[in-house]
């Protein structure tokens, strides 16, 4: 009995110390210097910062050359489409969702419409970068750990596409609708109502995307009828770029790079004559004369067809002192504050914007006049580089907004393309579904003589999420380079 009631009595204490040691357990172990949330503003600048640097990235790498920008006579796997793992987007979009995702449910919690709205556009923006690049993709099943979801689906690029147009129309309703001041903007300094701008921008950009699948015309009506309350981009005050900083340690990726880097990268012939054939004054901005004539009172510029193998690419037309180089502006004068200002990265320009409109007015989507927005444009775009559109341009043959339907379709396609320059990725996005203009493969490409349409998957998506691969390439077609993706398809 005594032992019993001993033992009692034991069991009774130590369970008032436990008791005693646990009231301020979750007090003592937690780290007054390691917080658990971190708010809006400190999140935005990191996620924007890290995607506009991968997105420059992929486009110096492969965008600018498969686009036929510029060319390589190094080191030319990419310009022969051999092409191994492309996944610098892929890591960046998915990577920096869980901080999109992290502002849309503390933006919910405090009623924060103005961040809730930008974190929707970025979350288009972001999804529709992989989906462009790679078709399929995890969507609705994304960023969603947490909840248990550890091996996602890969949505259809339809429902997707349908997810991103859902998400910029809400933006653009929410914006502006909560006064609180947003910070750690480095896109628009906090300006909602140029938030508002891109979303609807942006929302014409993916609706002339997936204007081949379905009739977009009453969506595009919708927004160029009514820009008050779908406002869109009105000037290149509007663009949505960042500009970088002309010191360390935020300034142009590539200022950074070795010059011999750099230099393995030069004119594309095929952007490269159209110019020299146009007189246009972009042409320097683009590109230096080769370096046997830079700086001399006849300076020459010469480029170098895509797709050449090692040997040929770096001996054509002499050699590399006789090939024209990429423009100062994206390397040593990155960084300057004088004449062009800092390189910049880019989501969507007005330039963009005014020839997406023109294609639409063209194929009667929408009512306006084809010509103006063209013309508005080609004007946007050489002021984008301070310069203003020779006098003649528009009485040029090739520039004249004249001839028959097929014919404009080709002239605000081009110049769509000119305008994009070292906007690389966009600008092949655009081409696959145009055709605008008629690029042929290099010589020695090592793709079937076909320019490709998509990154392939990450390889590690075989082994840790292999029923949602496998039912990407079910629907999709066989992993590789040349397999269309829904809005491709006939």
């Amino acid at each position: 009995m005594k032992y019993t009631t001993l033992k009692s009595l034991l069991l009774c204490g130590m369970l008032a110390f436990m008791a005693g040691c646990t009231k301020d357990f979750d007090d003592i172990n937690t780290n007054p210097n390691a917080p658990t949330s971190v708010n809006s503003g400190l999140l935005l600048p990191q996620i924007q910062r890290d995607m506009i640097g991968s997105l420059l990235g992929e486009t110096w790498g492969i965008g600018n050359i498969v686009i036929q920008h510029t060319a390589k006579n190094q080191f030319v796997n990419e310009d022969r489409y051999l092409w191994g793992e492309i996944n610098g987007i892929w890591n960046a979009v998915y990577d920096n969702m869980r901080d999109v995702n992290n502002i849309l449910i503390q933006s919910e919690d405090k009623n924060e419409k103005n961040y809730q709205g930008i974190a929707l556009v970025m979350r288009a923006w972001m999804f529709s970068l992989a989906t462009d690049a790679y078709g399929d993709i995890p969507y609705s099943e994304a960023i969603k750990a947490k909840e248990g979801i550890n091996y996602t689906k890969y949505d259809s690029q339809e429902d997707i596409y349908n997810g991103i147009l859902n998400d910029l129309k809400e933006a653009n309703n929410i914006l502006g609708t909560t006064g609180e001041v947003v910070a750690g903007d480095i896109i628009y300094g906090g300006d909602v109502a140029k938030w508002k701008k891109l979303a609807n921008s942006l929302r014409i950009r993916y609706l002339m995307r997936i204007s081949g699948k379905r009739d977009v015309g009453p969506e595009l009506r919708e927004i160029v009828t009514n820009t008050t309350a779908s406002p869109i981009f009105e000037s290149n005050a509007d663009n949505a770029v960042y500009t970088f900083k002309s010191t360390a340690p935020d300034q142009f990726p590539l200022y950074s790079s070795r010059i011999g880097s750099f230099n393995e990268f030069r004119a594309s012939k095929t952007l490269l004559d159209t110019l020299v054939d146009l007189g246009d004054p972009r042409m320097p901005v683009f590109f230096r004369p080769t370096p046997s004539t830079e700086g001399s009172s006849s300076p020459v510029y010469v480029g170098i067809p895509n797709g050449l193998n090692d040997v040929d690419a770096l001996q054509y037309n002499g050699g590399p002192q006789f090939q024209s180089r990429i423009g100062s502006l994206f390397y040593e004068n990155s960084i300057s504050t004088q004449g062009l200002a800092i390189a910049k990265g880019v989501i969507m320009t007005y330039a963009e914007l005014q020839f997406f409109l023109a294609e639409a007015a063209e194929k009667g989507l929408i009512g306006s006049s084809a010509q103006a927005y063209y013309e508005n444009g080609v004007n946007a775009s050489f002021a984008f580089y301070g310069l203003t559109a020779p006098a003649n341009y528009f009485a040029l043959p090739d520039v004249a907004y004249a001839g028959t339907k097929e014919q404009k379709l080709h002239k605000i396609g081009f110049q769509k393309w000119v305008s994009l320059y070292f906007q690389g990725l966009e600008a092949w996005f655009d081409w696959r579904r145009t055709g605008i203009p008629a690029l042929k493969p290099g010589p020695s490409n090592q793709n079937g003589d076909k320019i490709p349409v998509r990154f392939r998957y990450p390889i590690i998506e075989q082994s840790l999420n292999a029923e949602g691969y496998q039912g990407a390439i079910s629907r999709q077609g066989p992993d590789d380079l040349n397999s269309k993706m829904w809005y491709l398809k006939p």
